[in-house]
């Protein structure tokens, strides 16, 4: 199969811009990204034509090469020395979805893992890929490694197919989880009346998070959450969650009502980062007496787990905090309570007379 350099005159025909082509069909042409002066009028520009050409062969070489490497386990040199963590940044860029932060954190944890701004991909190998998987399982918990390290083997099996790579380094290697499940903190209803009797230094911060404790709505949402999600009239809220990019509708709580005071126009809070926010609530909890480590997120957590211990369904549940299915509230948003096994305990088959008692006793002594 052979490459053949194109030209086209550019609209102001100044310049020659150039193509590698081989072949009629739609995808057998691309822009090789070098252009030349039509009349160079003086030693720079003449210069620079000499040199874009020589660059233009260059390009055409490194193709061709490609192409007759196609179907072998042969890697054309300057694959081997092209940066893997560029390719890895490209990648990213390209088949990143709203609402899915899976791909470009694993991007992040694996620049962070190598400690440098560039890899080579002759230096990726199975080794520095079960290395990879290690790392993420002792830094991070539940299933992230997993959807991490899944998604940089996307990546890796991307970067074999173009080219990059004899062979798949990551083949043998599965993602796993990480049992040691990180469950945070909730909130009881007692704890709920602690937080709503005391003050904290930003009221902003105050009203946003008992809005998200009766809302169950995430950071995100509730920062970016504007007065013209609220009708006033059905005592409900709407809104498209950022992560999933689903609309959804919610009644509100009367104290989630109360809280908002006289309608307004733009943001429903004035909130900092979540940085700052978590370090005002972790204050605003010990003034309250609440000896927990509370994190924005909490407040999700502690929303589902309340309405689950008044016996409102799963399904509803689900529906409140977002979710099509019951799987992942089952998964991650239960949580055992000490009160409820107590009256569980209690439930259990107990002998009403004394005297049955009695005998159970010495039979057992």
């Amino acid at each position: 199969m052979s490459v053949v350099i194109t030209q086209r005159l550019s609209t102001n025909k100044k310049k020659y811009w150039y193509y590698l082509e081989w072949g009629k069909h739609a995808g057998e042409r691309m822009s090789a990204g070098v252009f030349t002066f039509v009349n160079p009028e003086n030693l720079i520009q003449r210069n620079h034509n000499k040199e874009s050409l020589a660059i233009l062969e260059s390009k055409k070489s490194k193709l061709v090469l490609e192409m007759q490497s196609k179907g072998t386990t042969y890697v054309p040199a300057h694959r081997m020395r092209q940066d893997f963590l560029a390719f890895y940044k490209e990648f990213v860029d390209q088949n990143s979805k709203r609402g899915n932060r899976h791909l470009i954190c694993s991007y992040f944890n694996f620049q962070k893992f190598i400690g440098k701004k560039e890899i080579l991909c002759s230096e990726i190998n199975p080794h520095i890929c079960e290395k990879f998987r290690q790392y993420l399982l002792e830094n991070l918990h539940g299933e992230t490694p997993a959807n991490y390290f899944s998604r940089f083997k996307k990546i890796i099996k991307a970067a074999y197919r173009e080219g990059y790579f004899y062979e798949n380094p990551t083949e043998f290697l599965a993602s796993r989880t990480n049992k040691n499940f990180y469950v945070k903190e909730i909130l009881t209803a007692e704890e709920y009346k602690l937080l709503l009797k005391t003050s904290c230094k930003n009221y902003e911060i105050q009203k946003a998070f008992v809005f998200s404790l009766y809302t169950g709505i995430r950071w995100v949402d509730v920062k970016n959450m504007t007065w013209a999600s609220i009708q006033d009239r059905s005592g409900t809220f709407k809104f498209c969650q950022q992560k999933t990019n689903v609309q959804l509708e919610r009644p509100l709580h009367e104290i989630a009502r109360h809280l908002l005071g006289e309608r307004k126009e733009g943001l429903l809070f004035k909130l900092p980062t979540l940085n700052g926010a978590n370090k005002l609530l972790k204050e605003w909890c010990r003034q309250a007496g609440v000896e927990k480590h509370i994190t924005w997120h909490c407040a999700r957590h502690s929303f589902s787990v309340l309405l689950q211990d008044s016996g409102v369904d799963l399904a509803t549940v689900a529906g409140m905090l977002g979710h099509t299915s019951t799987k992942y509230v089952m998964k991650t948003y239960q949580r055992y309570q000490e009160s409820n096994g107590r009256e569980a305990i209690l439930n259990l088959p107990t002998l009403e007379h004394e005297q049955e008692a009695k005998v159970i006793r010495m039979k057992f002594k």
